[in-house]
């Protein structure tokens, strides 16, 4: 094959994939606007005000479980993780300016399907939650998941650790810690 013969093939690939990346760059944006969209129509369920806008907020402080603080009317939506028994578990917990959860949420998991990979789609577990402000306690006010107690315990840990930044006891709550 001759050099004359693959300037064809190799321009027509170079065109293709220079038209595949402007376009990615173009569509970036509108992938990004709709991914916040969705975000914030989820998060809207999770406080009593159902807010249209959130604005996320800087955090610094000592608890390592807190990874994102969202801002809106009438409280917060705060990303948590913590360790479970089978990896890390993200939730969305809405919390009132009063410190009061108004909304949980199980955004990611790798839990064991049927034990503690319940807490995703358990309404009766989450629902436990609600109306907690830090004190929630596996044994005490909450009933753990039936053979899934350390995914339960992380999933309270979490929960108050929002609770706990939205009512100034912002402290290491142990939320990224097996046991509790």
């Amino acid at each position: 094959m001759k050099t004359k013969d693959l300037i064809a093939p190799i321009a027509a690939i170079l065109a293709a994939a220079a038209v595949l990346l402007a376009a990615s760059n173009l569509l970036r944006p509108v992938a990004e606007q709709r991914e916040a969209d969705s975000r914030a129509e989820i998060m809207s369920y999770m406080l009593p005000t159902r807010p249209t806008s959130f604005s996320e907020e800087t955090y610094d402080g000592e608890d390592e479980s807190i990874r994102r603080i969202f801002k809106a009317e009438g409280g917060y939506v705060i990303e948590v993780s913590a360790a479970g028994y089978a990896g890390e578990l993200v939730l969305w917990v809405g919390v009132t300016e009063d410190g009061t959860v108004s909304g949980v949420t199980v955004r990611d998991h790798a839990e064991t399907f049927g034990l503690g990979g319940q807490a995703q789609h358990d309404a009766e577990f989450l629902w436990q939650f609600l109306g907690t402000n830090g004190d929630a306690a596996v044994g005490e006010n909450v009933d753990a998941l039936t053979g899934a107690t350390v995914t339960s315990k992380a999933v309270t840990r979490a929960v108050n650790a929002a609770a706990g930044w939205v009512t100034g006891a912002d402290v290491s709550s142990g939320a990224t810690e097996w046991g509790g």
